[in-house]
């Protein structure tokens, strides 16, 4: 999943290594009450975002600041309970995690009884069923791939709104649905952890515009919504703590406002005046601020330090970067330490030599090119003389933040040393990913980021370079550099049906391999996400599933 700036999209962590993603989380940020026990009712909470979601869909959201953002609005089959030490899978919609039958390619989850929409009425397992059957339609577009990739018949299926049903999708009453696989998936209730795996009541489903008309039957509703200024959300009277094993209704409403540049939201939280004390952020503090503010004691209990499973990268068009020399060239020419320095130093995290990030099943631990994350020059030169010294000019997308565009300046300037002449196109924050996702926009060079859909390889390393996927998927393409390499893809299949874990982790290390030595994309840092809250805002938890600081239990001290 990605994330504008940070991640979206939204694999694979061994329980070890979430358990050492949430202990780094102890130092900054407190997730449970004020110093005064019980957390407070009442109050509005406000979010600073510098733009707006890509989508809120459940069926479209891909990226991380809106599916936390959903969490507040829609449930899902399944959900991860982050109060412990390590993320539990729970039941969420659901009873309890599914039950898997006929090898892990039959799944079937019951329904609690009770759970209520914003109108009163019940949610029931035809309506999740209706959800899922959206993500078919060519109008909701941009959302993960893994419906169409698993559910039987679902290459051929084409959405529900032209009355047609998927047959793999059965309801055998009220509160029974059962998903037919076309392989065993054994994290498939992972999978439903997601906000597309959720009910939408056909009545209200207001198609391509349902972004900003979303049915809530989670803790807030949505009471107005203003694309590029702001997002109101009132309670859902009708949600019961009863039937919600994970959130939690303390505030009274979230008023998010999108539009300010990133410094001014850290300086204006760092200040903690006003509104401030009850505000929050969903994006990454600015790289201009990064390293002050990590370091500054005054702040430590409303600085968030996330680790997401996930990398920061640049992906370089293989269809349009034919030459593998020059591609390589490119490896040898970034220089991280400029790189890293545009999205905050250090505190960002650390420099990036293959795809998997550690901690995923599947690392390990290699490196093709620069010894130097400052680059290797010499052999960057080296290497565009047997190309034949072509003096390229190529384009490079990234988000029109401050941040993004020192990061583009940092690589504009290290391959202009090799005779690569760079044009900078600065794309909408708000609709990054839906742009460079679509493949009538292609570009030479694409600043990518990627974080685990869930804590599991197969989320990573299958949708950003199956080649196959591209035709398949042209308005929600996420394999950047387009790369289609056979060898690639046949890892990837046979990494899909090999039961063993130790031996599909051992192929998806291959499939990370070969996608370096395609030279497809430069891996820049393992990430962290930094965020600050106000001082009277409290409960919240640093999920490190979405890499975002988890509202669910949200507060506002009075």
């Amino acid at each position: 999943m990605t994330r504008s700036t940070r991640r979206s999209r939204t694999v694979a962590l061994t329980a070890s290594a979430v358990m050492i993603a949430l202990g780094a989380t102890a130092c900054g940020g407190s997730s449970g009450s004020s110093a005064g026990g019980a957390p407070g009712k009442g109050g509005t909470l406000t979010i600073l975002d510098k733009a707006d979601f890509d989508h809120l869909d459940p069926q479209r959201v891909y990226t991380t600041e809106g599916q936390s953002m959903d969490q507040e609005i829609v449930r899902t089959l399944t959900g991860w309970d982050e109060t412990g030490s390590t993320p539990k899978l729970v039941g969420d919609l659901a009873t309890d995690t599914g039950t898997p039958s006929k090898g892990a390619t039959v799944w079937t989850f019951h329904l609690r009884h009770g759970v209520k929409y914003q109108d009163g009425t019940e949610v029931t397992a035809p309506d999740v069923k209706y959800g899922v059957e959206r993500f078919f339609s060519s109008d909701i577009n941009g959302g993960p791939p893994y419906a169409a990739q698993w559910l039987v018949g679902g290459s051929d299926y084409k959405g529900p709104y032209k009355g047609k049903e998927l047959g793999s999708i059965q309801t055998p009453d009220k509160y029974t649905i059962v998903f037919h696989l076309n392989q065993p998936v054994a994290d498939f209730n992972e999978t439903t952890t997601m906000p597309g795996w959720s009910a939408v009541p056909k009545s209200h489903d207001t198609g391509s515009t349902y972004d900003t008309h979303v049915w809530s039957d989670g803790p807030y509703m949505i009471k107005s919504y203003t694309k590029n200024k702001e997002l109101v959300l009132a309670r859902n009277t009708h949600w019961s703590q009863a039937t919600d094993p994970i959130r939690q209704q303390n505030v009274d409403g979230m008023n998010v406002r999108f539009g300010q540049d990133e410094s001014a939201i850290d300086q204006q939280i760092k200040a903690d005046a006003g509104n401030a004390q009850t505000s929050i952020q969903q994006w990454p503090i600015a790289g201009s601020d990064l390293a002050q503010l990590a370091n500054d004691p005054s702040l430590k209990s409303r600085y968030y330090k996330i680790p997401a499973p996930g990398i920061n990268y640049l992906a370089i068009n293989t269809t349009r970067v034919k030459n593998l020399k020059v591609r390589q060239a490119i490896e040898y020419a970034i220089d991280k330490t400029t790189v890293r320095g545009a999205f905050g130093g250090s505190a960002y995290g650390d420099y990036a030599t293959t795809m998997l990030s550690p901690g995923i099943g599947g690392y390990q631990k290699f490196n093709l090119y620069s010894a130097n994350p400052a680059g290797n020059l010499a052999k960057a030169k080296e290497l565009m003389k047997q190309a034949g010294n072509p003096k390229p000019t190529m384009s490079i997308a990234v988000e029109n933040t401050p941040t993004e565009e020192h990061f583009a300046d940092a690589v504009k300037t290290a391959l202009e040393r090799i005779g690569i002449t760079v044009n900078i196109t600065p794309i909408d924050a708000s609709s990054y990913f839906s742009t460079i996702n679509n493949t009538k926009n292609q570009y030479d060079l694409t600043w990518g980021d990627w974080i685990a859909d869930w804590p599991n390889a197969s989320t990573v390393l299958p949708t950003l370079f199956d080649g196959r996927l591209i035709k398949k998927n042209p308005q929600a393409n996420q394999d950047l550099s387009y790369l289609n390499d056979p060898k690639v893809n046949a890892l990837i299949d046979k990494a899909a049906k090999t039961a063993d874990v130790q031996q599909r982790n051992a192929l998806y290390g291959q499939v990370d391999r070969q996608v370096l030595k395609d030279a497809a994309v430069v891996p820049l840092m393992y990430m962290n996400f930094s965020e600050m809250s106000g001082s009277k805002v409290g409960g919240v938890i640093p999920d490190s599933i979405v890499a975002e600081p988890s509202l669910v239990h949200v507060y506002v001290k009075h």
